[in-house]
């Protein structure tokens, strides 16, 4: 099930079978037809195992995620959310709710910090194989861009 979801969300982006992570990225923000910023942030993780966060800004998303000493650690957090992005996962229905508790958070970045603590969801499952078919395919590309390493490290 989860490949029938996450194969054909990459055939859309149109890289190919291999790409750098830059490629990756710049399809991203075609596809969306906005900016992305991805950013880490000291701290993440340190208390509540959260390892990154996507957040929908007028015009742009942004990545937020965790140090991590491990490249590919850092890089799988990131792809994972990149996934979240391009499976649609962001998109919800029900966005005019007004919530009185935490008023200044976005009701999209809201709700999906607060469905973090279930990691067995369909949303979750399927991003993390989409993620893991991406980090695939970048490590069979043969060049590595420089925004990878700038990123990663």
């Amino acid at each position: 099930m989860n490949n029938e979801v996450s194969v054909p969300a990459l055939a859309e982006l149109a890289l190919g079978e291999t790409f750098t992570f830059d490629e990756l990225v710049g399809a991203v923000q075609r596809s969306r037809q906005r900016g992305l910023r991805i950013v880490e942030l000291a701290g993440l993780g340190v208390h509540d195992g959260l390892c990154a966060v996507s957040l929908m800004r007028d015009g742009e998303d942004v990545i937020l995620h965790a140090h991590s000493d491990s490249a590919l650690h850092r890089q799988q957090f990131v792809l994972h959310e990149l996934a979240h992005l391009i499976l649609g996962h962001d998109v919800d229905d029900d966005l005019d709710t007004r919530d009185y508790l935490l008023p200044d958070i976005p009701p999209q970045t809201r709700r999906r910090l607060l469905k973090r603590q279930d990691l067995d969801t369909d949303k979750e499952v399927q991003a993390e194989t989409l993620a893991d078919h991406l980090a695939a395919a970048i490590r069979g590309s043969t060049l590595h861009s420089s925004r990878y390493l700038e990123i990663f490290g």
